[in-house]
């Protein structure tokens, strides 16, 4: 996970033809067995139909109001522990600014002590990702919020590595940590407002990583 320190200025299914006349055949095949089985038999297996369905919709991905608040709020926390790349970027737009500045007590806080984006990856990980009693819907959103986080090495690394003072190496860096930066908003934003709305947000380059690790 990124340690750096926080420097801001106040602020298809593809369609196919088998499977189609597959299912032609079976619905003709269902309603010329439904003329020979008695009116009973037809009732009670449609129940169980329904009972099914209802079943499968009350199952493990759905997302009720709890599961969409603390699957957004899952969001932040890639974007509090990776917002010093935006030391650049905020100071020169305002509309940015205006954005995060808002945010700025709950940042503090986060960075007040230097192992809190430890102590929270641990907690999310082994208290929602690995615990069967929430829904997969908080895991999935969990896990990719730790996924985002943990990418956070790569430019930190390289920003301890490759640290200049000025001139093009210098513009290099700043285009890099705005970039990081603008791609930790837009999933906060993007993550977030989907949960939100009880929509399961997929994120470029994370999404395959948190489904195979969420069982």
């Amino acid at each position: 996970m990124a340690s750096s320190t926080f420097l801001l200025s106040p602020l298809t299914l593809s369609h196919n033809k088998k499977p189609l006349l597959h299912s032609s055949f079976l619905l003709s095949s269902t309603k010329n067995l439904n003329l020979l089985l008695p009116k009973r038999l037809i009732t009670r297996k449609s129940n169980e139909l329904r009972t099914l369905t209802v079943a499968k919709s009350n199952g493990s991905d759905s997302a009720d109001a709890p599961d969409r608040l603390i699957s957004a709020l899952c969001y932040f926390y890639p974007f509090f522990d990776g917002v010093q790349y935006g030391k650049y970027v905020i100071t020169q737009f305002y509309p940015l600014q205006a954005i995060v500045q808002p945010l700025f007590p709950a940042i503090r806080v986060f960075k007040s002590f230097p192992f809190n984006g430890f102590l929270v990856f641990l907690t999310l990980y082994f208290v929602v990702v690995r615990n069967q009693n929430f829904s997969r819907y908080v895991r999935f959103n969990t896990m990719q919020a730790i996924v985002l986080d943990v990418l956070l090495i790569f430019p930190d690394l390289l920003e301890r590595s490759f640290n200049p003072r000025s001139g093009f190496g210098l513009e290099i860096l700043m285009s890099l940590d705005s970039t990081v930066f603008l791609f930790l908003l837009v999933s906060l934003i993007y993550g977030s407002s989907s949960c939100l709305f009880g929509q399961i947000p997929r994120l470029p380059i994370v999404a395959d990583a948190a489904d195979r690790q969420v069982l």
